[in-house]
């Protein structure tokens, strides 16, 4: 490919050679005017002179052809995955780089958006919307001037960055093809939650404000009449149920049970002809908090560990502490004045009848029985706990004794029983296997010091005295001189109970011997009494963290569990994995789509957002091309459904139509870059020379003949 073209290359400034070239031909005007012979000569002498002083050359061009190129975004988004979209997406596809193949001279660059990240291919985030114009600017920006044809989108419709004016899509310089993947008059149900607390006081009442939308063709006469089915869950446990009539705001109201996060679904049942349900559904996550926790410590007499428990629980500044030593029995009240008394009569009946339930926490340390709690207040201590209270027993050689309260009726809520022996040998606690998996005591022994006299074990400080006892249900976490239990967690009917077969934990408190984790431990222990979510030890939980699902399964059993993991979009993927040792069952899963992710071990149900709790991904589902209608239009391109059928590609110039029915065009912009020069002055040097002197010769010869 070559070009031609004539250039000058001025030998003086051309504004000396114009004044050079207006003075000669003034002179020569003169002649003229006056009847000199040879000023006609003179005059072509000028010309000729002036020409080469401009020095003319002609130019030949060598011409590389530059291809043109167009850019084909194709949206991946979750939304795409709704119907028949991503099938028809897919054979579009197929066919436009079928036709492009078909054209020479012609680069196609393709870019994927999908939900999540940034970069090409994969830009677009879930909580902002699609951000496909964004991308289509980013992919145009990188294509030299003159060389873009144009650009064709496989969308649904649903764009979230398109801009407001016709602007930016002059600034294309070429059309905007868009094929929708969806079709016209497509129907939609969606759950919209309008106000939700991010915190809740555990105990009180909390409330989430919602309504559900109709979109589609009889949306306006359906709403107003149809009614919706909502329900309000948490994991498999339904809280509760409305029917409400669509657009209409309504209102959950509900007690928070427990602090941590707690993960709300509230779903909407689907109505007939609906797009999708993906958008039925959405999660809501509430921490809760404790407004006070209030704990009843009921130590048997003074020792050395007592104040231990005290300076534990007054430590925390959200806990209300009741303490009592008992140290006078009731039937010591002999009338003695106010004034004379050292200490005052147990107030039995108001701790152990009247508030027995305000308490979330009961501990009773070295209590041995004096005959002050009668049989009724034990038995309400045990109906306590089995209608979901907690208690913890720190027991010492009383607990051996005909005193005990093994001897009661709280015996049939305690964990283990007294054989009657009290070992005083010195031992360093120990975490069995099943210990290492529950949640209480896991990771605890990976903190301790190495113990030199038998490095398997943690090398925590010496304890010397531990109760006999023989586990009749629970789980032993700890475990004292050879291997006795130490430490006995049960469930009883809605409550808990903790039993701790030794007296000596405050040692750890006072760093004898190196310590111990005894913060930690009982700070756990109390939290997995009063039923923390966290500190489950049956329990499956799953977070979405930088696209990836985070699955994590925690049980006390080594048996094989299928983890079932249903994705936004219907797709079911099982995944093996089972607990052992030490180590819980933990894994990844790629979070590749927006919403809603089912998981489930065949006995406990979770959720997991992926973006945001409610996506404008998910906003409307319908296909519209009412988004880039005025941006396509603007840049001179069209928007065609694809069940209609895919258009034929066209070659056009820029200053012609660039669509037309079942067509669409593409710039043939005829782009090129110059790889050689070659230029050749058209009055060479020798030949001016001559020339000039044949001339001269002329009008000498002339003016000589007059």
């Amino acid at each position: 490919m070559s070009g031609n073209a004539l250039t000058f290359t001025p030998l003086l400034d051309p504004r000396l050679i114009a004044v050079m070239g207006f003075v000669g031909l003034a002179f020569v005007l003169i002649g003229l005017l006056r009847g000199t012979r040879g000023s006609v000569v003179r005059l072509i002498i000028l010309g000729v002179l002036l020409a080469a002083l401009v020095n003319p050359r002609f130019v030949r061009e060598q011409r590389d052809a530059r291809s043109d190129v167009a850019v084909v975004v194709v949206d991946r988004t979750s939304s795409q995955n709704v119907g028949q979209r991503k099938a028809r997406t897919e054979a579009a596809l197929s066919l436009l780089r079928k036709q492009f193949q078909a054209i020479p001279d012609m680069e196609v660059r393709e870019v994927e958006v999908f939900d999540g990240n940034d970069g090409e291919g994969v830009n677009g985030s879930a909580g902002d919307g699609s951000n496909l114009m964004t991308v289509l600017q980013n992919a145009v920006g990188e294509i030299p001037r003159g060389r873009f044809a144009g650009a064709a989108m496989i969308t649904d419709g649903q764009v979230h960055d398109v801009p407001d004016d016709d602007a930016t899509a002059t600034e294309f310089r070429g059309p905007l093809h868009v094929l929708l993947s969806g079709q016209p008059e497509e129907r939609d149900r969606r759950l919209v939650v309008d106000n939700a607390p991010g915190y809740g006081i555990v105990g009180q009442e909390v409330s989430i404000s919602y309504h559900v939308e109709d979109r589609g063709a009889d949306d306006q006469a359906s709403s107003a009449s149809s009614l919706a089915n909502v329900t309000l869950r948490e994991g498999d446990r339904v809280i509760a149920r409305a029917q409400i009539p669509v657009g209409k705001k309504d209102t959950f109201t509900f007690p928070l049970e427990h602090a941590g996060s707690s993960i709300l679904e509230i779903d909407v049942a689907p109505v007939e002809g609906e797009l999708s349900d993906i958008n039925n559904r959405t999660l809501v996550n509430i921490n809760g908090v404790r407004d006070r926790l209030k704990v009843l410590l009921v130590s048997g007499h003074p020792h050395a560990g007592e104040r231990t428990w005290r300076n534990l629980l007054k430590a925390d500044p959200s806990v209300d502490l009741v303490h009592f030593t008992i140290l006078r029995p009731p039937e010591k009240d002999d009338f003695t004045p106010l004034n004379e008394l050292a200490l005052i009569a147990f107030p039995v009946r108001e701790l152990f009848e009247v508030k027995l339930d305000e308490f979330d926490l009961v501990v009773f340390d070295r209590y041995i029985l004096r005959d002050i709690l009668p049989p009724s207040y034990l038995q309400n201590l045990a109906d306590y706990v089995n209608d979901g209270g907690a208690m913890l027993l720190a027991v010492g050689p009383e607990f051996a004794s005909i005193r005990s309260l093994s001897e009661t009726a709280l015996n049939k809520i305690l964990p283990a029983r007294p054989t009657g022996g009290v070992l005083e040998r010195a031992f360093r606690p120990d975490i069995p296997e099943i210990g290492k998996r529950h949640p209480v005591t896991e990771g605890l022994s990976s903190r301790a010091a190495i113990n030199r006299d038998d490095p398997g074990k943690p090398g925590w400080g010496r304890w010397f005295r531990q109760v006999e006892a023989s586990v009749r249900s629970g789980t032993t976490v700890m475990t004292g001189l050879d291997g006795q239990p130490l430490l006995v967690l049960d469930r009883i009917q809605e409550g808990r109970v903790a039993l701790m077969l030794s007296d000596h934990i405050w040692l750890w408190a006072r760093g004898y011997d190196g310590g111990g984790p005894q913060a930690e431990l009982l700070r756990r222990l109390a939290h997995w009494l009063m039923k923390e979510p966290d500190l489950e030890e049956e329990n499956l939980r799953a977070n979405v963290n930088g696209g990836v699902l985070h699955i994590q399964r925690r049980s006390l059993s080594e048996d094989e569990a299928i983890i079932e993991v249903t994705s936004p979009s219907g797709t079911i993927e099982r995944i093996s994995t089972r607990t052992t040792g030490s180590e819980d069952g933990r894994f990844t899963v790629p979070a590749t789509e927006v919403g809603l992710y089912k998981i489930s071990d065949g006995v406990h149900n979770v959720r997991a957002a992926s973006g945001a709790l409610n996506p404008l991904e998910f906003a409307d589902l319908r296909a519209t091309a009412e988004h880039l209608e005025h941006v396509s239009n603007a840049s001179g391109g069209g928007v065609f459904w694809i069940r209609d059928g895919v258009p034929d590609i066209r070659r056009t110039r820029p200053d012609r139509d660039a669509r037309g029915k079942g067509w669409v065009g593409f710039l043939e912009n005829r782009a090129y870059v110059v790889s050689g020069v070659r230029q050749l002055p058209i009055l060479p040097g020798l030949a001016l020379m001559a020339l000039l002197l044949m001339l001269l010769m002329g009008a000498w010869w002339r003016e000589g003949r007059s």
